[in-house]
């Protein structure tokens, strides 16, 4: 069993540890993967990382889309070798895969953003940056080493803090700034609304602000400005919990921030700032004037908007329901994927985010025309059984089982794949 591949390696340590006695500290399985999380996390933790929009209807149509396609193997080809690696914007990755930006990761795990940085860099697959994350870029950079990562940006009212925030991306090396449209508002999450918690409220997934230092001149500028302070109701163990956990996300002494003013108006300035929902197709000239990095659209589901995209000068669009967590009923990313691919038409990369849980997911939306897709969810599991060997392990099964489908189906290059590979189902 010393086939060459990531699949059969990757079988490999499995099998072997196996005659030790020793299985896989993660499900390899996802809705065992997904299940075994369920039991690790607290209520508001798994709400938050497992909820959609509505009645999660577009959650569920981003893998129900998934099943509507079947693959049509070839077989006695040569398979022996396979190479999976892609290129992106001057960059050769080991396989189309990027570990997609997912905010709030304290609530999963302790070492949040760095395990998953680390993990990242150690199979070379980028890491997107949350704009919402629980860890400075900068730190997470340095954790990478010359590692690919990209930023994910939230179009802040500030432009200023816009501006800084993707100057920051640049000196933090990274390859790209995805720029998140679909969240202009907060989507309906009836998980979270029923359980009233919003991480961000809580000092929660705003290490990127907190670390800015625009941002920290904003809140030290509404400190200043006083104001008339709210009737404040009477102090209950949970809103003592909620002052801590503020404190603990602003930087410096943690008892000087608990007399502090400034952790709780750095809550009430991001919740003020942190996106806008006037941002037009002439906005983007502005940004594109600000950095030298390539800019992607994520969010893109109309063709005639992927069309606009390259247009107006944008460098790769991002096929994205945000995972089923902005609008329900939408159509999935999976189905809008082809249309859009065909309104490109190669004038530049085109990816998918949403549904992917699988190597083999990875292989139909490649075969569909993505350039490379996004995993979101699946490494967040992981990340909460198993910090950052549980993020590898899951990143390792997935680039294992793209190789294998890869080499099984007939084919030894991400370039060979086509629709001609799949057949349509139902």
């Amino acid at each position: 069993m010393d086939g060459a591949g990531t699949g059969r390696r990757r079988q490999n340590e499995v099998y072997r540890a196996g005659v030790y006695g020793h299985s896989p500290r993660v499900p390899v399985a996802p809705r065992a993967l997904q299940a075994r999380a369920k039991q690790a996390l607290n209520a508001r933790a798994y709400a938050y990382v497992a909820g959609g929009a509505g009645d999660e209807v577009t959650q569920r149509a981003n893998r129900a889309a998934f099943d509507r396609w079947a693959v049509v193997p070839r077989v006695l080809r040569d398979v022996s070798a396979r190479d999976s690696s892609v290129e992106l914007f001057g960059r050769a990755l080991p396989a189309p895969l990027l570990l997609g930006p997912v905010g709030a990761l304290e609530l999963v795990h302790r070492d949040a953003d760095l395990a998953v940085a680390r993990a990242a860099a150690s199979a070379g697959v980028p890491m997107v940056f949350s704009n919402q994350a629980s860890v400075s870029m900068e730190d997470c950079a340095a954790a990478m080493g010359d590692a690919p990562r990209w930023f994910q940006l939230y179009w802040s009212t500030s432009d200023e803090l816009v501006e800084s925030l993707v100057g920051r991306a640049e000196a933090a090396g990274c390859d790209a700034v995805v720029v998140t449209l679909d969240t202009t508002m907060l989507g309906w999450r009836p998980r979270d609304l029923d359980l009233g918690h919003l991480p961000f409220a809580l000092g929660k997934g705003i290490a990127q602000y907190t670390s800015d230092p625009v941002f920290r001149r904003l809140v030290a500028e509404k400190v200043a400005a006083g104001g008339p302070k709210e009737p404040q109701p009477r102090p209950t163990p949970a809103a003592v919990r909620a002052l801590v956990g503020m404190a603990k996300a602003w930087p410096g002494s943690f008892r000087e921030n608990l007399r502090s003013p400034l952790p709780r108006a750095a809550v009430e300035t991001f919740l003020g700032i942190y996106s806008r929902p006037s941002i037009t197709w002439e906005d983007l000239a502005w940004l594109r004037s600000r950095t030298r990095l390539p800019i992607l659209l994520k969010g893109v589901l109309h063709p005639d908007d992927a069309r606009r995209a390259l247009d107006e000068g944008v460098d790769g669009v991002v096929v994205s329901t945000h995972g089923g967590r902005q609008v329900d009923r939408s159509i999935s990313a999976l189905d809008a994927l082809p249309e859009i691919v065909g309104a490109v038409a190669g004038r530049a990369p085109v990816l998918l985010d949403s549904g992917i849980r699988s190597g083999a997911d990875v292989f139909t939306a490649v075969a569909l025309g993505a350039r490379a897709v996004l995993l979101g969810r699946p490494f967040a599991w992981g990340l909460a059984l198993a910090g950052e060997e549980g993020v590898r392990q899951v990143v390792s099964d997935v680039l294992g089982e793209f190789d294998l489908t890869l080499g099984l189906t007939g084919h030894t290059a991400v370039d060979q794949l086509s629709p001609d590979v799949l057949r349509r189902v139902g």
